[in-house]
């Protein structure tokens, strides 16, 4: 598999460029797809992690030649993507600083500024010498364990704080705390005013008055997210660090899922600006399936990812067996199709 993943990047690589294969992995479809012609299952949250372990695996020694690299990965190996953009850097002559600032922004983002349930647990950072990007991250929901995948590509990102993503998938809808939306530009605005301008001591009284209150049962937010006492020290700080506007707050060192709940809350009940709680997620796993799970193939886009991969299948240098397994694969998803 991470042969296969080697050659087929090496293919797209040699033929359209190093950005196009960012393109590529940030588009979930023919992401989906790639793993699936390396043995992945569709229907599972493997595919991400494995597919882009496999990739970073592949690659290894051969990214300066490409000029494609590869960090994070899974757990702890995600902690230390900095490290490993600072170590490129060096290797590279390369400015690091705003390769890592995109790392920690989309990671902020999808753990802090969305709040839809799902825990923060992988993040890869693709780069190429050029100094383009693309992020994939994925987050669980420890109840229903199912996965969400984020897709971040630098082409689509004209704001960090203002639908940045190029793609969300995800099985379930549901509703979110969404202050990356277009209708929360008010909201953020809101909030970073409140964080860099109003005493710490006043915000832990609103807060606690809030706690008062008897929400209705369609409110997202609830009284139990508040813990204004444990919150104070982070306040203060913010407070003292006097964050421009909401990119530089959610940016700060300490700013995270709770901070960021308290002080929407804040910006809703207080203040009477509120966030939107439209769920971010725009695509479903995969193809979809002949049975219509998690909906009707889309065949256009089917038949398209699979030119694609076949095309780059076609240049891959690898030993008669591996390919042919991988025809074999191919030719098993084309059958499929035509069921």
């Amino acid at each position: 598999m991470t042969r296969l993943a080697r050659e087929i990047t090496v293919a797209i690589v040699a033929e359209f460029g190093a950005e196009e294969m960012l393109r590529r992995l940030s588009h979930p479809y023919w992401f989906q797809a790639f793993g699936c012609i390396l043995g992945y299952d569709w229907h599972s949250s493997g595919v991400t992690t494995t597919l882009c372990a496999a990739l970073k695996e592949g690659l290894r020694g051969m990214e300066k030649e490409l000029g494609l690299f590869v960090c994070g990965g899974k757990g702890k190996t995600s902690r230390r993507t900095p490290q490993e953009l600072e170590a490129w850097g060096d290797a590279l002559s390369l400015d690091p600083a705003p390769l890592v600032y995109a790392s920690r922004m989309s990671a902020k983002v999808d753990s802090a500024a969305i709040q839809d349930g799902y825990q923060l647990y992988h993040h890869a950072f693709l780069f190429t010498k050029n100094g383009s990007w693309a992020v994939v991250q994925q987050r669980m929901n420890g109840s229903n364990r199912y996965a969400r995948r984020y897709h971040w590509l630098i082409e689509a990102v004209s704001s960090f704080i203002c639908e940045p993503h190029s793609a969300i998938l995800s099985q379930a809808r549901g509703q979110a705390l969404n202050l990356v939306a277009a209708e929360s530009d008010p909201a953020r605005t809101t909030i970073a005013d409140i964080a860099a301008n109003e005493k710490p001591d006043k915000i832990v009284a609103d807060l606690k008055k809030i706690q008062t209150l008897d929400l209705l049962p369609r409110h997202h937010l609830t009284t139990g997210d508040l813990h204004p006492d444990s919150l104070r020290r982070i306040l203060l700080s913010t407070y003292q660090r006097q964050p421009e506007d909401f990119e530089q707050l959610l940016g700060l060192k300490g700013v995270g899922a709770k901070t960021i709940r308290a002080l929407s809350l804040i910006s809703e009940l207080v203040y009477g600006v509120a966030p939107s709680y439209r769920d971010p997620a725009r695509y479903s796993f995969a193809h979809g399936g002949k049975d219509g799970i998690p909906y009707p193939v889309d065949k256009e886009t089917y038949d398209r990812s699979i030119e694609l991969l076949v095309e780059a299948l076609g240049r891959a240098k690898l030993d008669v067996s591996e390919k042919k397994q991988a025809w074999d694969r191919l030719g098993a998803m084309r059958r499929q199709r035509k069921i």
